[in-house]
């Protein structure tokens, strides 16, 4: 009897294992190199296909200065993506906060796209909509 209780449950977790080992490898995660800018600041991308085939785009910074901060001041952060065409497109600004136990600051960018990224960054911008990213940049994926 224990043989084959034991068995069961060492297929369990090997199909457990299996299902975890499936589910993050669909996801790719690509993280930021340090900014000479911002040189706290750390952080990554996670992409991952969704149901229909488009890229679900998941930017994550932590300890990231407010960009009213930075010198000149800036209204706020925007994020870059270059597509494997090679074109580059402003996907959305980061939305900052800091935790209500912590005074690190956050920021996180969730959106879909159906272009295939390649790398992101980050630059500092007066303005969220703006179609061409402006110097210096704050934070680069390294490829």
């Amino acid at each position: 009897m224990k043989t084959i209780e034991n068995t069961g449950c060492k297929f369990g977790v090997v199909v457990l294992l299996m299902i975890a080992i499936t589910l993050t490898s669909c996801a790719r995660k690509l993280n930021f190199g340090t900014s000479a800018v911002v040189p706290a600041a750390e952080g990554g991308v996670k992409i991952k296909a969704d149901a229909n085939k488009n890229n679900a785009i998941a930017v994550f910074v932590k300890h990231l200065a407010p960009s009213n901060r930075l010198t000149p001041p800036k209204q706020t952060y925007v994020v870059w993506m270059v597509t494997s065409e090679n074109v580059t497109k402003n996907i959305g600004q980061l939305n900052s906060s800091s935790g209500f136990l912590s005074k690190a600051y956050k920021a996180s960018l969730n959106t879909v796209t159906a272009f295939k990224p390649v790398s992101f960054f980050i630059t500092a911008e007066d303005d969220p909509t703006v179609t061409h990213p402006s110097a210096p940049v704050i934070m680069k994926t390294d490829n």
